[in-house]
């Protein structure tokens, strides 16, 4: 999908118990939105925000309300705006993987629980008019949870929980990395203020 200004366009905590309900049907909120968030303006003519294929790098384990490449996908298409009148921007998503493994297989007195991955990298290039790549910026996040498997009810919510806080997560990230390494091709109305500090990766597994 090409934007024109013409015509514009670690793991933390997740969960640790499982709604109550087993494997009732899961009350899932619409997959968020991020056209509210400030705009990012890059000084090019368009934006070319390219869909993933499929490859070793693009994976999302089923249940999975939310997929992840689809919503950095809709993060880039919302977030970035062309205001120039040369070059290009391109937004790519280098990766987007959300798998699942068993953690504890569960016993007379244990739970089963399920140990959720999410990696989730994105870049944006600026191109000059004869197609040569000028800048960058690559943003990327990860996470990672163990949460009891109550059946695919509890396993669809987990995931999809985990999706939107990587995703809360990878807008923080992804503004902070354009901000510092693409600032002479960011338009502004307004001096900017201070950056914040990037997201902190780390894990932590909650039984």
């Amino acid at each position: 999908m090409s934007i024109t200004r013409r015509g514009l366009a670690l793991s933390l905590p997740v969960l640790a118990a499982a709604c109550a309900g087993g494997d009732a049907q899961p009350a899932l909120q619409p997959p968020p939105t991020y056209g509210h968030l400030t705009p990012l303006r890059l000084n090019v003519l368009n934006i070319e925000v390219l869909e993933p294929g499929p490859g070793p790098n693009i994976r999302i384990d089923p249940p999975a309300p939310l997929s992840p490449s689809a919503q950095a996908v809709r993060m880039g298409r919302e977030r970035l705006v062309p205001v120039g009148t040369t070059g290009r921007g391109r937004f790519l998503v280098e990766s987007a993987m959300l798998t699942r493994e068993v953690g504890d297989g569960g016993g007379l007195f244990t739970q089963r629980t399920e140990r959720l991955s999410l990696a989730i990298r994105v870049r944006v290039e600026v191109l000059a008019d004869d197609g040569r790549r000028v800048a960058f910026a690559e943003a990327e996040v990860r996470r990672s949870a163990t949460v009891i498997d109550e059946g695919p009810a509890s396993r669809a919510r987990a995931a999809d929980q985990i999706v939107r806080q990587g995703m809360d997560d990878l807008n923080v990230e992804f503004e902070f990395q354009l901000r510092r390494n693409l600032r002479d091709w960011l338009m502004t109305g307004a001096p900017a203020a201070p950056l914040p500090g990037p997201v902190q990766q780390e894990s932590l597994i909650r039984p």
